[in-house]
């Protein structure tokens, strides 16, 4: 099960200084966890989850396989994308295909790196983003809707179910409004994701600041982090030259690296997590003496299906799922402790798996 987060942003505000952070400090740490290059512009990276290193301890595991997340270099936005200027046409074909949109703003002040539009203002950048984003939108839905019109008045009840979401996006993206702010029922759900709209994609903005600002922020990131909080979205500060100069150290300069810093930890780190938790996902473990491993799935997930995740054969041939916490796991020292302590519990197809459940799957081939 693949997650797909793009990374897109103005020309020089330190996008592609990030992603090549993020692919260097996965092609860093392959000897545990395996950096992968689909294209020139995509990485998976490792997910940071510090229980599975615990987890494989305790199991005494010979492998750890952690939870991975694809980042992709979304170029060619510019103004007037949206009518193909720049790479117009191939950077939204690229954008309709992720499931989020990480979003890097320049919140740092800098002579000697010209900004597209000659200032600093993150929250007049985010604006013209979203404004080629939403009338990539409009475009889309106003091309679709004659057709579904005819369809509709023909008494076709689905196309009339999916003019009237249509009609919901266009309301609101003609107020200049993102669609994901657009009221759907639950009953469409379906229906206005199969619209495939950029701007129902979440969004986290990534507030990408100088070395002094790494630790705590600065004016403009704060800027930032009040759209974030008003629209709903995430928000991470960091900092591209930092991450760019900690890919190239060893661990242990790292560490004193980021000590003089204040930081406990390369943004990085926090910016996974953020488009981890951004997409709606949860981890649960399997582990043994083969290997500790974290496996992706959509928070409330049904057993079968996060069995499926595994291997189909696992989802058609569910049986029960016998589930330990990670909490239960750690405290009474794996698997077979849990048991005796009464720990373990066998969960059914009606079970939804919980971030940090230790599984194994029973199933019939």
């Amino acid at each position: 099960m693949g997650f797909k987060c793009g990374i897109v942003g103005l020309p020089n505000v330190g996008k592609s200084t990030l992603f090549n952070a993020l692919t260097q400090s996965a092609a860093a740490e392959a000897a545990n966890y395996p950096f992968c290059t689909i294209e020139p512009n995509v990485g998976e990276v490792a997910v940071p989850d510090s229980r599975l290193e615990r987890l494989a301890v305790i199991a005494k595991s010979a492998q750890v396989i952690p939870a991975r997340l694809t980042f992709v270099d979304i170029a060619g936005l510019v103004k007037g994308a949206s009518k193909g200027e720049g790479l117009g046409n191939q950077f939204l074909a690229n954008i309709r295909e992720v499931d989020a949109i990480a979003h890097v703003l320049r919140c740092f002040e800098d002579g000697d790196v010209t900004h597209v539009e000659g200032r600093t203002d993150p929250i007049a950048d985010a604006e013209i983003v979203e404004t080629e984003l939403m009338l990539a939108d409009l475009e889309s839905l106003e091309r679709r809707r004659p057709a579904l019109e005819k369809k509709a008045k023909g008494q076709d009840k689905e196309a009339r179910a999916t003019l009237a979401v249509v009609d919901a996006a266009l309301a609101v993206l003609s107020e200049g409004k993102a669609a994901r702010r657009a009221e759907i029922a639950p009953e469409d759900a379906r229906r206005f994701k199969e619209l495939q709209l950029i701007t129902a994609k979440p969004v986290l903005y990534v507030c990408n600041v100088d070395e002094t600002a790494a630790a705590h922020g600065n004016k403009y990131s704060a800027q930032v982090q009040q759209m974030a909080a008003r629209e709903g979205a995430g928000c991470v500060i960091i900092s591209a030259k930092i991450e760019a100069e900690l890919a190239q150290l060893d661990p242990e300069e790292r560490t004193a690296y980021l000590e003089s810093l204040d930081l406990t930890e390369p943004g990085l780190n926090r910016l996974i997590r953020a488009g981890y938790a951004l997409l709606g996902l949860a981890t649960y473990f399997t582990a043994g003496p083969k290997e500790a491993r974290a496996w992706t799935i959509r928070t409330g997930t049904p057993a079968p299906q996060a069995a499926g995740v595994i291997h189909t054969d696992f989802e058609q041939g569910f049986i029960r799922a016998e589930t330990i916490s990670y909490e239960d796991f750690v405290r009474h020292g794996g698997e077979s402790g849990a048991k005796e302590a009464g720990k373990m519990r066998l969960e059914g197809k009606d079970y939804l798996v919980h971030d940090g459940d230790v599984m194994h799957f029973r199933f019939a081939n």
